[in-house]
């Protein structure tokens, strides 16, 4: 009993020292001991590679960490310890028995203080560079890490990507500006910045602005971009004779053209006789055919004319019997508001003694005429429908002979305005209001009428977009061609595969026009056979044709005159046989 009545007491006395070591622990993390000076922070890390001119006093040394002591705190047994260490060594003890590890004294938190004198001496001693024997200086400890910024000799690591060379400060510069290889230097001829490793590459694959060898080999060196439009003028390229649309099938190198189109003048001259026989034997049927479609118009003007005037009469009879018809509906509601009130009197006089049979006999005729009166209306509701389906069916023929009038309307400018030799120009006017109109999404963009690459050829348009599509939407003009479904499809070869070149023309007499083409991908659906029940394929060309800032105020060129802009197509007709 005794050992029970003691045990309790223990425990509680026990309780009540970790609780105060807790707190005294707790007191001396929270307790100011000054900010730690950004040199003895910095220098934290390196402190134990520090060579002092003279020897370290044990004093001065940290028991903790056995190095220069950084910040010293200094406990009641007088020894001075790190901030950072005494702060880990209070952290890893046991709350209630935080000890010096040199004399096993008890750490008192509220014993411990910062000590400023010892901290001042420790900063004014001299020290050896760490970058020694290299560097010679001897600083204050307090200056040593501002001198090691600055010192020539220390380790620094190459800044360019990729680079993994450390170098001493006084060598950096020079590597980083003319031995690294990573480092990246102009390109000589388009002065854009490369890593010098992939800079010959760069010149051997890329490099726009590089000359290289006319890939027709020609005389001629071009830079790398202009490669495409010197093909436009290179001598070396063949080239189709420039009467080919007369008949001369003639290819030849664009050097020696001149030469064949001299020497062939008088073949020349009969392909052209007998191809301007042949223009005046089809303009001949077209003027026929023209001449027929006109006469079909004016007879079904005629026709639409006469069923106009057909209608009118049947129009106003309708209103008429429709009038009519409204006036004995009313006349009916008010004889059925009569003859509901008749019954009922009927009623009530059949159930009394007396009943009038004059009364009765004027009520019977009375509804006699009622009904009448009701079998009129019916003939005039069932004459009312007949005469609506007879409305519906001239309806439908005034709407389509007007279908047909317009088709043919349609079909009659297209003759006039169709192109059959591969090339069209197509005149846009108001060209800003256009534009104008299409940034407000209406009409998204503006359809030519169709060309064709022979009397039985591919058909084709010129779709544009005036404010511009896709990445070139708001700040280019976009150009695209398109196949549309066509009446010889059938007897042509599939995928389309001939060069087109869109051009907008320039019109100050320069003849500095702008020209991009392209060669169709035979994998890609917009160049196979348009489905019959298709307005057209996908369109292909270029979205970003030409900047508008480029359009509106050209350089030695005018491309919008009078608000007119001239768009042309041409459709390489080299190996195009013609049905």
């Amino acid at each position: 009993m005794a050992t029970a009545d003691t045990e309790p007491g223990g425990s509680e006395e026990s309780s009540l020292q970790s609780e105060e070591s807790l707190r005294r622990s707790e007191e001396l993390r929270m307790r100011p001991t000054g900010p730690v000076s950004s040199w003895e922070t910095e220098l934290t890390s390196i402190k134990h590679s520090l060579k002092f001119v003279v020897k370290l006093k044990e004093e001065f040394v940290c028991p903790v960490c056995k190095g220069v002591v950084l910040n010293p705190q200094q406990n009641s047994c007088g020894h001075i310890y790190c901030f950072h260490c005494l702060q880990g060594l209070l952290e890893s003890s046991s709350p209630s028995s935080p000890v010096c590890p040199v004399d096993g004294h008890v750490i008192t938190p509220a014993e411990v203080f910062q000590d400023n004198c010892c901290k001042r001496e420790i900063s004014s001693l001299d020290v050896y560079c760490t970058n020694s024997p290299s560097c010679t200086s001897v600083l204050t400890l307090n200056h040593l890490q501002k001198h090691l910024k600055l010192c020539q000799f220390e380790q620094l690591q190459c800044s360019n990507p990729g680079c993994s060379a450390t170098l001493e400060r006084r060598h950096l510069q020079e590597h980083l500006s003319n031995t690294c290889p990573h480092r990246t230097e102009p390109c000589t001829h388009c002065r854009q910045p490369q890593q010098l490793s992939l800079l010959q590459d760069h010149v051997r694959i890329s490099c726009p602005d590089v000359e290289v060898n006319c890939p027709n080999s020609c005389s001629q060196k071009v830079r790398r971009h202009m490669v495409t439009e010197h093909r436009e003028s290179c001598p070396e390229v063949l080239i189709d004779c420039s009467y080919k649309k007369f008949g001369c099938s003639v290819q030849e190198k664009r050097g020696r053209m001149k030469l064949h189109e001299d020497a062939a003048v008088s073949h020349h001259m009969l392909l052209v006789l007998r191809s301007n026989t042949n223009l005046e034997h089809q303009m001949g049927v077209l003027q026929e055919e023209a001449l027929l479609r006109q006469q079909d118009v004016q007879t079904n003007t005629i026709l639409l004319a006469g069923l106009q005037n057909k209608i009118r009469p049947l129009l106003q009879q309708s209103i008429n019997h429709e009038h009519i018809v409204s006036t004995v509906q009313r006349t009916l509601s008010r004889e059925e508001n009569t003859l509901s009130t008749v019954q009922l009197d009927i009623r009530q006089e059949s159930g009394g003694p007396g009943c009038g049979l004059e009364e009765l006999e004027q009520l019977r005729s009375s509804l006699d005429a009622v009904m009448q009166q009701v079998s009129s209306a019916e003939a005039l509701r069932e004459h009312l429908g007949t005469l609506e389906e007879n409305l519906k069916r001239h309806s439908g023929l005034l709407d389509f002979h007007a279908a047909q009038l317009n088709h043919n309307m349609q079909h009659l400018q297209e003759l006039k305005t169709t192109s059959y030799d591969g090339k069209l120009i197509w005149k846009i006017q108001d060209f800003s209001k256009k534009q104008a109109a299409e940034a407000k999404g209406q009409p998204p963009c503006l359809t030519s009428v169709p060309f064709h690459t022979g009397r039985c050829g591919y058909k084709m348009a010129i779709k544009a977009y005036l404010n511009g599509d896709g990445e070139g939407r708001g700040n280019h003009l976009s150009l695209y061609v398109v196949l549309m479904p066509g009446d010889f499809d059938a007897l042509l070869l599939w995928p389309f595969r001939q060069t087109v070149c869109l051009s907008i023309l320039d019109q100050s007499g320069a003849g500095n026009h702008r020209s991009l083409s392209f060669r169709p991908d035979p994998m890609s659906k917009s160049f196979q056979r348009p489905a019959a029940d298709a307005v057209s394929n996908v369109a292909v060309g270029f979205s970003c044709f030409i900047p508008l800032n480029k359009i509106e105020t050209p350089q030695n060129a005018a491309y919008i005159v009078d608000e007119t802009l001239f768009v042309k197509v041409k459709v390489d007709m080299s190996g195009l046989e013609q049905l």
